[in-house]
């Protein structure tokens, strides 16, 4: 068991995980209090800025409703992706991340993933509830688990590309 420990300890792990266990807590709190305080599913679409609505929708799919999986076993597939990919990212955060931004992203990243995969397991598919338009044109719908993923992909890309910077500069 100590060696299993060592693999997923490291310097940022700490800090990647209580990130990912924040992110979790604040999508799965503004999902239930959407569902069942607020009540949007009696509501309707709620406009709350001429290019932002609150709507709710279940999507069966991933991004944009790709690869969407009406029944059971197809949401019990993509929720075993979703914690198979935490996993590898807790052993990333673990063995290589080398920053703080590195490990926030990566939390965000995991809470994400793990918010969503609850949903698919508790609800057949994601809950989403932010809808953005302009000009007749409306964006896939999406939630907070959605806005952690990508804001943790955008951090890694950025720490990536800082680091390529600072390893080119220092000619390695």
């Amino acid at each position: 068991m100590a060696s299993m420990k060592a693999w997923f300890e490291g310097p940022f792990t700490r800090l990647g995980l209580s990130t990912a266990l924040v992110t979790f807590l604040v999508d799965q709190s503004h999902k239930l209090w959407m569902l069942k305080v607020y009540r949007i599913e009696d509501r309707g679409r709620v406009r709350i800025t001429p290019f932002m609505d609150l709507v709710h929708v279940i999507n069966p799919g991933i991004s944009y409703g790709l690869f969407a999986q009406d029944g059971r076993s197809g949401q019990l597939i993509l929720t075993a992706f979703a914690l198979i990919a935490s996993v590898a990212l807790a052993l990333w955060l673990a063995r290589g991340a080398t920053s703080v931004l590195t490990a926030i992203s990566i939390g965000f990243i995991i809470g994400g993933a793990l918010g969503n995969a609850l949903d698919r397991v508790h609800l057949g598919g994601v809950a989403d509830f932010f809808s953005l338009h302009a000009f007749g044109f409306y964006w896939y719908v999406f939630n907070i688990a959605d806005v952690a993923i990508v804001a943790g992909v955008c951090g890694l890309v950025y720490d990536s590309l800082v680091s390529s910077r600072k390893d080119a500069a220092n000619g390695h």
